[in-house]
Formats: C-alpha cells, structure tokens, sequence
C-alpha cells in the first residue's frame, strides 16, 4: 500500500511539474511556439509521461490554461465576494484587478498565470465554454456593486464595461508597460491601477470615489 503511495505521489509530481513548465512557456510564447521537448526537458521528465498524464501535447497545453484560468477566476470571485453593500467603484476595482496586481508584484509563476490568462482572453481557443459559467459568475458579482453605484446606466453596458476591464487587464499582462509596472512595489501598482480600472467601470473620466 505504502509503495502504492508513493508511486501515486511520484506520478502527481510529475503531472504537475509538466502542467508548470508548460504555463512558463504558454506564457512565454503562445501555444504554437512551445514543443514537447522544451515542456519534458523544463519539468525534467521524459516524452512517454506526457503521453501517460495527459495524452497529447495538445491536451497538456489545455490542462495548463485551464488551471491558470481557474486559479484567476477563483482569485478574482474571492476578492469580489468580499465587498460589502456599501462598496464604491474604487473598491469593485481593487478588487477586480486584486490577481492581476498581485501578480505583477510577486512575478514567477503567478505571472505566468496572469499572461497564459490574458493570451487566452485575447485569442479563446476553441472549447473553452465550459468556463463561460465562471466568467459570468465573475461578472455577476460585478454587477452586484456596478448597479447601485451606477444606477442610471443598464445591465448590458455595465457587463460590456465590465469585459473592457477585464481586457484591459489582459492587455496590461502583455504589454511593455505591464513590464514597468511589475518593477514598481505592490502599493505603487495598485495607486497607479485602480483608478484607471474604476475609471473602465464608470465610463467616463470622473473622479472615483
């Protein structure tokens, strides 16, 4: 039983080490720039264990984006469905940006997540609206905060504003000046970025408040 265990515990380190090394280099590159051999050698498996684990580069590559994916949103929908009743825009924007923000500070992984996320949110792949569910959750919860702070304007534009936010978020990922935001401290990136993402919300250039 015990080397039962033990194997089952080598094969999920091997999994998640490929998963790892294949966001790097999604994040990197795009999914047409990365190979098998790059994503084997990074991990430091071999061929035979992406084929065991996950069936085809294609489907490692899926497996990767997906969980960055997941990550961001849980993240996102956390900070969201901490705001109060009494939330201002300021507030739903710290909120909303709170993953991205993080990331830029912490840089590594968890911004290779944020890119591997903003390449897929520029270009969806084809399949991916199995998340469609998580997306409009996120933009529900928005939504919650959008309405009585903007109570005369619709829930079709609040939902566009609020996918302009999350595009430029996205953009901000990829983007020469996400590079110099990510040299600044994490105080410094949230002064500079929340107001332009309230300011996405509101729809116009009045103050946030």
């Amino acid at each position: 039983m015990k080397k039962t265990d033990l194997r089952r515990e080598a094969g999920q380190r091997t999994r998640d080490g490929l998963q790892a090394a294949a966001l790097e280099l999604l994040a990197q590159r795009g999914q047409e720039g990365v190979t098998l051999r790059e994503i084997t050698d990074r991990a430091g498996a071999n061929v035979a264990a992406v084929s065991y684990h996950f069936g085809s580069l294609k489907a490692l590559c899926d497996s990767a984006i997906e969980h960055a994916l997941e990550r961001y949103l849980d993240a996102q929908m956390l900070a969201l469905d901490s705001l109060g009743p009494t939330a201002t825009l300021q507030d739903l924007a710290t909120a909303f940006a709170r993953p991205m923000m993080r990331a830029l500070a912490a840089g590594g992984e968890d911004l290779a997540v944020m890119r591997t996320v903003a390449r897929v949110g520029i270009e969806p792949p084809q399949g991916w609206e199995r998340l469609n569910e998580k997306f409009d959750l996120s933009r529900r919860m928005a939504l919650r905060v959008l309405t009585p702070n903007i109570p005369d304007v619709g829930e079709e534009e609040l939902i566009f504003r609020t996918r302009c936010a999350a595009g430029l978020l996205n953009w901000l990922a990829l983007a020469p000046i996400g590079a110099e935001l990510a040299a600044l401290s994490a105080e410094q990136i949230e002064r500079q970025l929340v107001p332009v993402v309230a300011g996405a919300f509101r729809g116009d250039a009045a103050p946030v408040g």
